[in-house]
C-alpha cells in the first residue's frame, strides 16, 4: 500500500534530478518544494534563483509567490527581474522547473490561455512570468504536470514557453542557444524525456501503480517508449519526513 500521494511522488522525483552545486530557476509551489527537498538531501549546494531577484536565499518557509519577501531571506544577492533574466541569457542557470496547463509532444508549454481566440479565451491563465526566458535560455527544463488528455495535447492553444518547437533541429534553427531545452517531464504516472533525434516525448520510467496503457490513454499524442523502461523509485521515508515536517508542514502543496 502506498504511503504517499501523487504530489509527493512528483516532488521527490523532480528533486532527484537536481545536481549539487548547480543553479536552478525556481517558481513557487511544487518546483520550490522540489528544490528545497534537493537542498536537504542530495544537493545541499544547489543555488535557487527566483525571477523577482532573489539568489540563493535561505527560505524560512515556502514562499507564496516569486515576489514574496521570503525569496530574499538571507540571500547572497537581492537583484531584479532584469538581472535574473540576464543571468539566464549568459548561460549561468542550469535548470528551470516549470508547469503548464498544456504540454505538447515536443515539450512546448502553454500557461497563457485556453480556447481558440486569444482575445476571448475560454480560460485566461496566469501567463508566462519568467517561464519563457527560463525555457528559452536555461540548459535543462524540467516540466511537472498531472497527466490527462487535456494537459498532454497534440496542439497547444497558445505557446507560452518553447520546448523543442517542431522537433528535430527546429529549436537550434530558431536561434535559441544550443544544447538548451526540455529535459524531463514528470507526471503522476511516468517520467518522460525526449528522443534525441526527433525530440518527441518518450517514456523512460513508469510510476508505481500505473502501466504503459494507463500512460498512453491519458495522453492525446502517441508517446515513444525508451529501449529500456524503468520503474520509478517511490519516495523514501527520509524524503517524506523532510517534505512533510520541514518543507510543507501545513500541506499547502502536498495536500492533506
Amino acid at each position: 500500500m502506498q504511503n504517499y500521494n501523487i504530489m509527493e511522488l512528483m516532488i521527490c522525483v523532480a528533486a532527484r534530478e537536481l545536481g549539487n552545486g548547480r543553479t536552478a530557476g525556481i517558481g513557487t509551489g511544487a518546483p520550490c518544494a522540489a528544490a528545497l527537498l534537493a537542498q536537504k538531501t542530495i544537493a545541499p549546494h544547489l543555488v535557487m534563483m527566483f525571477e523577482s531577484g532573489g539568489v540563493d536565499p535561505i527560505l524560512p518557509e515556502l514562499p507564496v509567490s516569486v515576489g514574496d519577501s521570503r525569496t530574499f531571506h538571507r540571500a547572497v544577492m537581492v537583484g531584479s527581474l532584469f538581472e535574473i533574466m540576464q543571468t539566464c541569457s549568459r548561460g549561468m542557470v542550469d535548470y528551470a522547473i516549470l508547469g503548464g496547463a498544456q504540454i505538447d509532444m515536443y515539450g512546448n508549454i502553454n500557461s497563457t490561455m485556453l480556447g481558440k481566440d486569444y482575445y476571448d479565451p475560454a480560460v485566461r491563465l496566469p501567463g508566462s512570468g519568467g517561464a519563457n526566458d527560463f525555457a528559452s535560455l536555461c540548459w535543462r527544463t524540467i516540466i511537472m504536470s498531472v497527466q490527462d488528455k487535456s494537459r498532454l495535447v497534440s496542439k497547444l492553444d497558445f505557446m507560452t514557453a518553447p520546448g523543442w518547437l517542431e522537433g528535430g533541429e527546429s529549436r537550434a534553427q530558431s536561434g535559441l542557444p544550443l544544447n538548451t531545452g526540455p529535459y524531463r517531464v514528470i507526471t503522476n504516472m511516468a517520467v518522460m524525456d525526449f528522443e534525441p533525434e526527433s525530440k518527441w516525448m518518450r517514456v523512460i520510467s513508469i510510476n508505481p501503480g500505473y502501466t504503459l496503457d494507463d500512460i498512453q490513454s491519458n495522453c492525446e499524442f502517441e508517446l515513444l517508449k525508451a529501449p529500456r523502461i524503468f520503474t520509478t523509485k517511490p519516495p523514501t521515508a527520509l524524503e517524506l519526513r523532510i517534505l512533510r515536517d520541514e518543507i510543507d508542514p501545513n500541506r499547502h502543496i502536498i495536500g492533506r
